[in-house]
């Protein structure tokens, strides 16, 4: 009796789906015929919210006084900006102590990377800034580090309070989720608009964007760390006559201590590729640099900071790594302090000698630029022979791409009544979850065609769409490829853990060398970065399926083939499904970012609203941005919680 009931509700919903989509496809077979209004948002439909953003923004800056708060808050960032720019590359302000010599910085970051992963971290850290210093690039990282220096403990102490009250309380859970699936889809640049109307430009205004920007994953770390503690840890506190704030700080936080700096891990990640970008807002420092260059098409010195950049994210990151798997030190008692400190002790030594030896040797405090080694000559001249090598085929493959391929599909989305992708998009969303997902992923869309921004928004769509499509074709079969051995795979997601903590603005450099400044380049630098998580996510979810379920098709004589069509890949879906759902995230980033070197989308609207100061514009898009993004998060995490069911 209970299926009787239940039956009629369920089994609708393809037949809903497929008469939706049967309507879609009348509207665009019967497009001639069609008002003006079915075809594009009319203007009475368009809806100013740029108008009511600016307003909103105007009343907290002039009404409420809240542009005096920022100020003072600036004023602060300021002050600490310059206290990190003079120890570590000698601006003229308190304490006065610097500049450090970069052999002391070299030395302190070996020791660091000794003291959490060993040898072969210590030679990477230091031999990385032994690098910068060399190459005549250690002001500009210097520039660069000290924002991040200042910003991240910001945002680290920030995330973990907002966790902490997000674990505590329901009611500021619920406020925050929707806030920080906003806050992680929204691109970089809507981030930018409107802490240079309150902020201005220059370092000030590029830390507290990256304060901002970095902030959502240390709440999510935070708040999902305290959640996994096991209640028997939290009971045996309580036993122990512990008070609730005792057991937060001495029970709870240590408990979740991984998930909190794989949190600061994602902060610092989040610093460094905000403070790169941050150069479109004045940010001095290695991003203001590789930007310039790279509208120079000076390709080999464009390199060399794309090195430096590349070497920093990889230090930071596995020395962030490995102090979260790192636990810590119980040492035997009777042990005299150089026993228990043996690098400790090495690295004060090392650096009285340093400061030292830069006495007499002034190369080991700075290194002039007429001094430093230089690759980019050796790097253009491999890379004419190279590009003259390679020139007849990425020649043809621009002109194919942009006749045969870009240009029809970009007028094949825009021919397509906006009422068609509505339906189409809600009949993907019933077909999944039922009417609930229809609203809310035809509630996305059509926020974006209220807004006024309906034609860039599919110029967005038909690149990101196009970008993953050839980044699946790539991306799943490594990622099956590397999924048939163990160590190939441990190979393979090093190398994708390894890209994955590259800026996004590295992926810039090879396609602008090889195509140039064109549409072309842009697809091209979204396809490498949004195939990186297609091979990490299938490798890994072919390496998770259970070894009975594979040993049990083999005994029943299934092939190599049957054995990945019919057992592998199906049970690793959920897991690949996830890759596809970042694969699509990061290709908007991407293409927002790389509009400077190309496309016509939303975010060539994004930038010009940056240069003009438009916040009400900014937000407008970059939400249309966001919303493009959770439609797709929505229906990917909708059928994975179906398909879990």
């Amino acid at each position: 009796m209970t299926d009787q009931i239940r039956l009629p509700k369920s089994a609708p919903r393809p037949q809903i789906a497929m008469l939706l989509i049967g309507l879609a496809a009348v509207l665009v077979l019967t497009r001639a015929a069609l008002p003006e209004g079915l075809i594009r948002p009319p203007d009475w439909l368009i809806l100013p919210f740029a108008d009511w953003v600016n307003t909103v923004f105007t009343f907290l800056r002039d009404d409420l006084g809240l542009m005096a708060l920022t100020r003072a808050f600036a004023g602060m960032v300021e002050w600490l900006l310059d206290v990190t720019a003079n120890i570590l590359y000698g601006k003229s302000r308190w304490p006065r102590l610097g500049p450090l010599p970069w052999s002391v910085v070299a030395i302190t970051m070996a020791a660091l990377g000794a003291w959490l992963g060993g040898w072969r971290l210590a030679v990477l850290a230091g031999g990385t800034f032994t690098w910068i210093a060399v190459m005549g690039q250690w002001q500009w990282a210097m520039e660069t580090l000290s924002v991040i220096a200042v910003a991240a403990p910001f945002s680290i102490v920030t995330g973990l309070l907002l966790g902490i009250a997000a674990w505590r309380f329901r009611l500021v859970a619920r406020v925050l989720d929707p806030v920080l699936n906003i806050a992680q889809s929204l691109p970089h640049f809507a981030y930018m608009i409107p802490v240079v109307v309150f902020i201005g430009v220059g370092p000030k205004a590029g830390a507290i964007v990256t304060i901002i920007f970095s902030v959502p994953p240390m709440i999510r770390m935070t708040a999902l760390g305290l959640a996994k503690v096991p209640d028997e840890v939290v009971e045996a506190g309580r036993m122990g006559g512990a008070t609730p704030f005792q057991l937060l700080r001495k029970v709870r936080l240590p408990t979740a201590r991984t998930e909190i700096l794989v949190g600061v891990n994602q902060v610092i990640m989040q610093c460094l590729a905000m403070v790169v970008l941050a150069s479109f807002i004045g940010m001095p420092g290695l991003g203001q640099k590789l930007l310039q260059l790279l509208q120079a098409l000076k390709i080999g010195l464009s390199v060399e900071i794309g090195i430096t950049i590349v070497l920093i994210a990889v230090v930071l990151d596995r020395l962030t790594r490995a102090w979260a798997m790192r636990q810590p030190q119980h040492h035997a008692g009777g042990l005299r302090w150089w026993q228990r400190h043996p690098v400790l002790l090495a690295w004060a030594l090392a650096v009285v000698l340093a400061f030292a030896l830069a006495q007499i040797f002034p190369i080991l405090a700075q290194v002039p630029r007429r001094e430093a080694l230089s690759i980019a000559a050796p790097i253009d001249l491999v890379m004419d022979q190279v590009i003259r090598l390679v020139d007849p085929l990425t020649t043809w493959l621009r002109w194919f791409l942009i006749t045969w391929v870009l240009i029809p599909l970009r007028d094949a989305i825009q021919f397509l009544p906006f009422s068609a992708i509505l339906l189409a998009v809600a009949a993907a969303g019933w077909a999944i979850g039922g009417w609930r997902s229809a609203l809310v992923v035809g509630g996305f869309i059509a926020l974006i065609a209220v807004s006024g921004w309906w034609d860039r928004a599919m110029i967005t769509v038909y690149m990101v769409g196009f970008s993953v499509c050839l980044a699946a074709l790539i991306g799943f079969p490594l990622g099956i490829w590397a999924a048939r051995g163990e160590a190939r795979a441990q190979r393979m997601l090093l190398i994708c853990d390894t890209l994955q903590t590259f800026p996004s603005f590295i992926y810039l450099i090879p396609v602008v060398m090889l195509f140039g400044v064109n549409d072309v380049a842009v697809v091209m630098a979204v396809v490498t970065f949004a195939a990186v998580p297609l091979i990490r996510y299938t490798t890994l979810g072919l390496r998770g399926v259970a070894p009975e379920l594979i040993e049990a098709a083999q005994m029943s004589g299934a092939t190599r083939r049957q054995l990945l069509w019919q057992v592998q890949l199906p049970m690793a879906l959920p897991v690949m499904m996830v890759g596809v759902n970042q694969s699509v995230m990061f290709s908007l980033f991407m293409v927002i970012i790389a509009a400077f070197i190309g496309t016509q989308d939303l975010g060539q609207e994004l930038q010009r609203a940056l240069s003009a100061s438009d916040v009400g514009k900014g937000m407008v898009l970059g939400l249309a941005v966001a919303f493009l993004g959770l439609a797709v998060d929505h229906l990917i995490r909708s059928w994975s919680r179906n398909r879990a069911a």
